[in-house]
């Protein structure tokens, strides 16, 4: 069965990103053609990175790395739930991608963002950064406005539509997840 990864890729004390996970989570596991598992970043307490080798030699000293490694490496693809932070991407969680590559590689990978903008900009510079790690972004994106997806900025309350558009870019991960499987079998 395919694997995916939701993570949850702010690590922020009383972040909104708790809220939005579970939602996609409970929403994905609904699905029966793909297997999900919720992956929070701060359950590995990553420090800055600090590995000797560069990630794609591999070779990785740090008993910690090594947890983050075997647990990215066990899923075919991923969903990221992110927010934007000074229209970028949240330190912890480039910080989390940096730390790894092979890992990463010949897998899809999908954005739920949330900010003022709907976290466009951040997933713009995930879609980057996926790029060099060999990973097939899909296009439909869920784009959560804390204006609108949110009550007094912190209580999460999609609109009817999200569900719609989270739908699609579920179905979207799980056909290239299972479309690049020769990729990542070779």
């Amino acid at each position: 069965m395919t694997k995916i990864g939701i993570v949850l890729g702010s690590t922020r004390p009383g972040r909104n990103g708790e809220a939005v996970a579970r939602w996609v989570y409970e929403q994905a596991a609904q699905r029966t053609d793909a297997e999900f598992e919720l992956v929070d970043l701060a359950d590995f307490k990553l420090p800055l990175l600090d590995e000797v080798y560069p990630p794609s030699m591999g070779q990785y000293d740090q008993p910690h790395t090594q947890d983050w490694a075997q647990k990215v490496d066990s899923f075919d693809g991923f969903v990221i739930v992110t927010p934007e932070y000074n229209r970028s991407v949240p330190g912890a969680l480039k910080n989390a991608i940096d730390f790894l590559y092979a890992e990463w590689t010949n897998k899809a990978v999908g954005f739920v963002s949330y900010g003022a903008t709907g976290g466009t900009r951040a997933v713009e510079h995930l879609r980057l950064i996926a790029g060099e790690l060999q990973m097939a972004d899909v296009r439909t994106q869920v784009a959560l406005s804390l204006f609108n997806d949110f009550e007094n900025f912190s209580d999460f309350k999609p609109l009817d539509v999200q569900r719609a558009t989270l739908t699609t870019m579920l179905d979207q991960v799980i056909s290239w997840t299972n479309a690049l499987a020769p990729l990542r079998a070779s």
